[in-house]
């Protein structure tokens, strides 16, 4: 590595990993770069934006074939959303690894656009590590993340630090331990590129075929079924078919940092047919897809917020008892609008339980609301006097955002709740009815769909079915 010799000692001279591929899968003219990058974004500026991207899958083949695909998945990309790093994971087309190779050396990448600069910290932090290592080779002539960065820069105009790393292993107990390696680092604060084309060298109408499995099952979050559809593709016996997924090993380890949160939503898909038919015969396949951090693992209540609920519960009651009507009881902190129980408890026996479903009132107001119409309008119970208030016990539960669920496989007893609902009837358990009730969890929706929806014991079948999270206090 070059030194030089300055006033102030020796200073490392940065080192600048050049544009290799500038010139072969993308123009090296700076301004015709631009020009065609912005001019692929142009044609998704409709796209809905997200604030809460977690990891994109793009393709990486030359613009002329995949820049349509790719751009989909970056104009979900909100520019003023600030990451602290882009994490860049894509397969090696030269070197076999068993294992990952992250760029330990480089400073910057450098594209025609400018350089973008390097985390090598947090590149170092993997290596320790034994799978992660800095080998060149696997860095010097790849193609798949560097022409990952014109569109960042056009994007995102300023782009992150970024960690790239290459993975070329098939050894399933590595990957996991990848991702285990890789999963502290997959938070709101950065974000995840996954380079890979699809089905490479079958015909079009194949192409179409196969995409569609794995695209399916990358969709559906679940690895194990993504490595399903790979060895149906590979089994099929599909004539010119090398490859489901180029860059499945990168793919895989995403997928296994991924929770039931996560919502993995299909964006485009293309073939090079769609682009050049001059060999229909013989095309590759092109998918882009965002993953989407669900807003319900990121809702959160602190002391003081709970704190302030309780006495704007109270408070509600006592007015109620005084004969005035709710207060106008802003709380800029509490604006949130979402779903809220209240349950009023006298010696540890319920007494009064009311809740509202839905997110549109702020959350201070419903549990207002809740708390007077629980004191008051439980047809259960008998409304609650003032003698009785220095023997009742409040207890709030706070919704996070409801998430429809397919099958019951996504279900959790003990901590969703679970909502059901066909027509105009719908009913919900909270998810603390578990702890009261030794149920499995068909049971605990089937009682759900028999005693609250009134549709039947096995009415939850052909139901719309959420789930949701309480923050009880």
């Amino acid at each position: 590595m070059m030194m030089m010799n300055s006033c102030n000692g020796q200073e490392k001279v940065p080192v600048v990993r050049p544009a290799t591929q500038a010139n072969r899968f993308y123009t090296g003219d700076s301004t015709a770069l631009s020009e065609e990058v912005d001019s692929f974004l142009a044609v998704h500026k409709g796209r809905t934006q997200y604030d809460n991207v977690a990891a994109l899958i793009v393709p990486h083949a030359g613009y002329y074939f995949s820049g349509n695909v790719a751009a989909s998945a970056y104009m979900t990309l909100n520019p003023k959303r600030p990451y602290k790093r882009i994490f860049l994971l894509g397969p090696s087309h030269h070197e076999w690894l068993d294992g990952a190779s992250v760029n330990t050396e480089a400073d910057y990448y450098a594209t025609p656009l400018g350089k973008v600069k390097v985390d090598r910290e947090t590149a170092m932090q993997l290596t320790k590590d034994s799978l992660f290592s800095y080998r060149p080779e696997a860095h010097d002539r790849e193609h798949c993340l560097e022409v990952q960065l014109p569109f960042l820069q056009r994007r995102l105009g300023e782009v992150p630090p970024i960690v790239p790393i290459i993975i070329a292993t098939n050894d399933y107990e590595k990957l996991q331990r990848m991702a285990a390696v890789l999963k502290p680092y997959f938070t709101d604060e950065n974000l995840f590129v996954i380079s890979s084309d699809f089905s490479h060298y079958p015909s079009y109408e194949v192409a179409c075929e196969v995409d569609a499995r794995t695209g399916k099952a990358i969709e559906s979050g679940d690895v194990g079924q993504l490595i399903a559809a790979i060895e149906t593709n590979a089994r099929s016996g599909k004539r010119n078919l090398a490859t489901s997924a180029c860059g499945e090993f990168a793919i895989i380890t995403l997928m296994l940092m991924l929770d039931r949160h996560d919502e993995v939503k299909h964006l485009m898909y293309q073939n090079s047919g769609d682009i050049d038919d001059h060999d229909p015969n013989r095309v590759v396949g092109y998918h882009a897809f965002a993953i989407l951090r669900n807003d319900s693992t990121r809702f959160t209540l602190t002391d003081a917020d709970k704190k302030l609920l309780k006495e704007i519960a109270c408070q509600s009651i006592r007015d109620s008892l005084d004969g005035k009507p709710l207060r106008n009881m802003q709380h800029t902190t509490l604006n949130v609008k979402c779903g809220a129980f209240v349950s009023l408890h006298k010696h540890g026996t319920l007494r009064g339980c009311i809740g509202h479903f839905g997110e549109d009132y702020p959350l201070y107001e419903i549990v207002a609301e809740m708390a007077r119409a629980a004191a008051f309008e439980d047809p259960r119970f008998s409304p609650v006097r003032r003698e009785e208030l220095d023997d009742i016990d409040i207890e709030i539960s706070v919704l996070t955002p409801m998430r429809r669920i397919q099958s019951l496989d996504e279900f959790e007893l003990h901590r969703h709740g679970i909502y059901i609902r066909k027509g105009y009837r719908s009913g919900t358990f909270l998810p603390q009815v578990a702890d009261e009730v030794n149920w499995t969890k068909e049971e605990f929706v089937a009682h759900c769909s028999q005693d609250k929806a009134g549709l039947g014991w096995d009415g939850w079948r052909d139901a719309e079915m959420y789930v949701y999270e309480a923050i009880v206090f």
